[in-house]
C-alpha cells in the first residue's frame, strides 16, 4: 500500500509569475453564515441581518453578503495553493468588492501569480505577489484583491519545519 501527502502550500522555488491557480471546492454562502460573520465581527447594518430591510428598503430586493465574509472565503481557499507554507502574509491591497453576493450563492476562487521575488536579505525566503479572484456561479467577479506572501525557499532547515510529520505505531 502506497501513501501520499497532499501539498499543503509551496516553497518559493514552486510559483512562476503568470500561473493561475484554481482553489477548490468552491463554498455555497447560506443565510446561517453571512448572519454568523455578522455577529462575530459585530457588523450589524440591517443590509446584510434584516430580511424586511432587504426586501424593503435596498434595490437589490433581498439582503447582501457582507463583502469581509466573501473576501475571507477567497482568501481562505486560495491557503493550500499559495499561503500553506507561509512565514508570513505581508500586505493584502487592491481590494474590491465588483457585484454583490447574495445568499445561496456559490463562491469559486483563483489566484494569479504577479510576481516572485527572492529576499536580498534572508536567503532562505522571498516573496510572491498574488491577484485572486472570486466568482459566483454564474461566473461573475465578486471579488478581487493582491497580497504579498512571505514563502520559505526550499532548505532542509525549511523542509524539515514546513514539511508534515506523522508518528506511526508499532
Amino acid at each position: 500500500m502506497s501513501e501520499e501527502v497532499r501539498p499543503f502550500g509551496r516553497y518559493l522555488e514552486e510559483f512562476e509569475v503568470g500561473t493561475t491557480y484554481k482553489h477548490w471546492p468552491g463554498k455555497t454562502i447560506t443565510e446561517y453564515d453571512d448572519h454568523l460573520f455578522c455577529l462575530l465581527t459585530m457588523n450589524h447594518h440591517p443590509l446584510h441581518i434584516d430580511a424586511h430591510y432587504g426586501a424593503e428598503r435596498t434595490h437589490f430586493g433581498r439582503n447582501v453578503v457582507v463583502g469581509n465574509l466573501v473576501y475571507s472565503l477567497a482568501l481562505g481557499m486560495s491557503v493550500p495553493d499559495i499561503s500553506g507554507k507561509a512565514i508570513a502574509n505581508l500586505e493584502v491591497n487592491a481590494l474590491k468588492h465588483e457585484h454583490p453576493t447574495f445568499h445561496g450563492d456559490t463562491i469559486y476562487a483563483e489566484s494569479t501569480v504577479l510576481e516572485v521575488k527572492e529576499s536580498r536579505t534572508r536567503p532562505d525566503r522571498g516573496t510572491i505577489l498574488v491577484e485572486t479572484r472570486a466568482y459566483n456561479q454564474d461566473g461573475k467577479r465578486v471579488c478581487s484583491f493582491r497580497r504579498h506572501v512571505l514563502i520559505p525557499k526550499r532548505t532542509a532547515e525549511n523542509m524539515e519545519r514546513f514539511e508534515p510529520r506523522f508518528q506511526k505505531e508499532n
